[in-house]
């Protein structure tokens, strides 16, 4: 009898400490958020480019020379490096250039802009380019605030930028004893099957890389073409700015759409609102045409699931969870496949 009644307490005891140790791993996984982020991005980088990195091992230079992995990997972070260095090299000057004629300019475009306001009753009188920067959000006192804001946030950045190299690079010089030892956590007839699931993954992830970059010369090829018939000074600097912009999911395409209409602006407004429509144009073929079907094709997922991720990720996590949710869809959906295969058996 003591046992019966000890045995709902004891139930009671183990649902309360399965409760306690539940949200202290939740607790603590909301607490290390940032850092599990930074980690699956890594993570993501090193699957994608795992690939590449085995492609260069097997090569026969390469096997002649017994190159080690590492320096394969370094050859590839060298070569981003360099094209980085020349990317920047090539945009820098002429945008340094063009922001100082715009900067020159700005006052009487703002004259300009304001005349045209005043004519129309929606305007009373002028302001100056100081009483603008004041009178802006964040204006005066807080300005200086949200610049050193800014600037502490460019530095955390790129601190986190290479931080996640740094731990790609670790996973993947050590990538071969972390997929078997994950491969070992399941039973050894799954095994098989996970490491199939495992190859899986990691072509998707790479296709979806590959698949980024497409479409990144795809906008900036179109924006070369369109801005050049359209007489933008600097084309091809904006057009590079543009394929750049579109690795990143939203915000990318409209930052990069920024410049060209300022510098289409300093030739006249018509051209700025003719630039204008042509990047509103493009954006919309590229939400709702190219980034589905090349995702779908590249990646194996549907323009359905793509676009449903997309909206997902950046609800979610805004501009890095739209980045991060086509390969994360592409990890799931392998699951999906590989699970329902092995109920249907």
């Amino acid at each position: 009898m003591a046992s019966r009644s000890d045995s709902p307490r004891a139930l009671i005891r183990y649902a309360l400490a399965g409760a306690a140790i539940t949200v202290g791993i939740a607790w603590t996984l909301y607490l290390i958020r940032d850092t599990l982020l930074l980690v699956y991005v890594a993570m993501l980088i090193a699957i994608g480019l795992s690939p590449l990195v085995d492609t260069i091992q097997r090569h026969p230079l390469a096997r002649r020379l017994r190159l080690p992995r590492w320096a394969a990997i370094l050859a590839i972070y060298l070569l981003l490096v360099a094209a980085v260095i020349s990317i920047g090299a090539l945009v820098v000057p002429p945008l340094a250039s063009q922001a100082r004629d715009l900067w020159a300019a700005a006052p009487d475009l703002l004259h300009r802009g304001q005349r045209w306001l005043i004519q129309r009753g929606l305007l009373r009188r002028e302001i100056t380019v100081i009483e603008a920067v004041q009178q802006a959000p964040g204006g005066g006192t807080d300005a200086v605030t949200t610049v050193v804001g800014a600037i502490w946030g460019i530095i955390g950045g790129v601190f986190g930028v290479v931080t996640i190299l740094i731990v790609a690079f670790y996973m993947l010089v050590d990538s071969s004893n972390i997929v078997r030892t994950f491969v070992r956590a399941f039973p050894s007839s799954e095994r098989a099957r996970v490491q199939a699931a495992c190859g899986d993954v990691s072509a998707k992830v790479s296709a979806w890389l590959a698949g980024q970059l497409f479409l990144g010369l795809i906008i900036g090829s179109t924006a070369a073409i369109g801005l050049g018939l359209m007489g933008v000074p600097y084309f091809y600097v904006l057009a590079l700015i543009a394929g750049i912009g579109e690795l990143i999911p939203i915000i990318g395409p409209i930052v990069s759409a920024v410049p060209a209409v300022a510098v289409a602006f300093s030739v006249s407004p018509a051209l700025a609102l003719g630039v204008l429509v042509f990047f509103i144009l493009q954006q919309q073929f590229e939400n709702h045409l190219l980034v589905p079907r090349v995702m779908s094709r590249q990646v194996g997922v549907s323009p359905v699931i793509v676009i449903i991720a997309l909206l997902i990720g950046g609800t979610l996590l805004g501009i890095i969870g739209a980045i991060l949710a086509v390969p994360t869809a592409a990890i799931l959906h392998v699951m999906y496949q590989k699970v329902t295969d092995a109920m249907g058996e």
